[in-house]
């Protein structure tokens, strides 16, 4: 792949993110917000200290949260669409579009849900001020981890397919990642800091809204993209006045 086609392949990707964060902010603003403004009721009523906000709330869920939801969109599309360039011919044969939702899938699935199981997202008002910087190392550690035995079971199918076939050869790599997260779930520590009297309602309605945005711009990256690399990788013959059939051109 030429450097011409992966320049126009990042641009795609990066569009793509942006279009997909405009769905996933959408989601967000529906579901997610709602739950944390009861989630910020439930600390100001359990709380004597009332601090003076920096930035609005009115703000922070509207200018704030679409900065920081199509900034991300674009950021990982553009990250993503590099990553395509490398898998697409290299994981099977498939075309642009099931390249693009494969990546996307299993993207979502080592970036985000596994690291959501061991660590869930949690509302603003839970968790210790004093241990956010503890939280935060140990969620990105888990994610790490995710994505290098992502990797590290992708390898194995490759190698173990021309002995097992295909679909042994997934099966056990698939068996194996699961495995290898168990246990990194099982060493990792614990992280509970949720009231006893939060309501446990509001904390799985949090964290189901934080994995539908999820699931949301990442299944909408997957869709767009696959469908710009489709078109820009095989693109459509044109017609000339003769009736003769000519290639396009990009």
């Amino acid at each position: 792949m030429n450097s011409a086609t992966v320049r126009n392949l990042l641009v795609r990707g990066m569009l793509a993110g942006l279009a997909a964060g405009v769905l996933a902010l959408i989601v967000s603003y529906l579901l997610g917000e709602p739950n944390v403004d009861k989630a910020i009721g439930f600390e100001d009523a359990h709380s004597h200290e009332h601090e003076t906000e920096v930035v609005s709330r009115s703000l922070q869920s509207t200018a704030g949260l679409a900065t920081g939801v199509l900034v991300y969109g674009v950021a990982f599309g553009g990250i993503a669409a590099l990553a395509f360039c490398f898998a697409l011919g290299r994981v099977g044969r498939f075309g642009p579009r099931a390249t693009a939702l494969l990546l996307s899938g299993c993207a979502l699935l080592a970036v985000y849900v596994v690291p959501f199981l061991k660590y869930p997202a949690n509302p603003p008002s839970v968790g210790d001020p004093d241990t956010i910087g503890e939280r935060t190392t140990l969620y990105f550690l888990m994610m790490l981890l995710s994505v290098l035995l992502a990797v590290a079971a992708t390898l194995l199918g490759k190698r173990l397919a021309p002995a097992l076939g295909t679909w042994w050869a997934t099966v056990v790599a698939v068996a194996a990642f699961a495995l290898a997260i168990g246990v990194a779930y099982a060493f990792l520590p614990v992280v509970n800091e949720v009231p006893q009297d939060f309501p446990a309602t509001l904390l799985w309605r949090f964290r189901l809204s934080a994995l539908a945005v999820q699931g949301v711009l990442w299944a909408g990256f997957g869709l767009l993209f696959g469908e710009l690399a489709e078109r820009q990788l095989n693109p459509e013959p044109t017609t000339a006045p003769t009736g003769r059939t000519v290639p396009a051109s990009n």
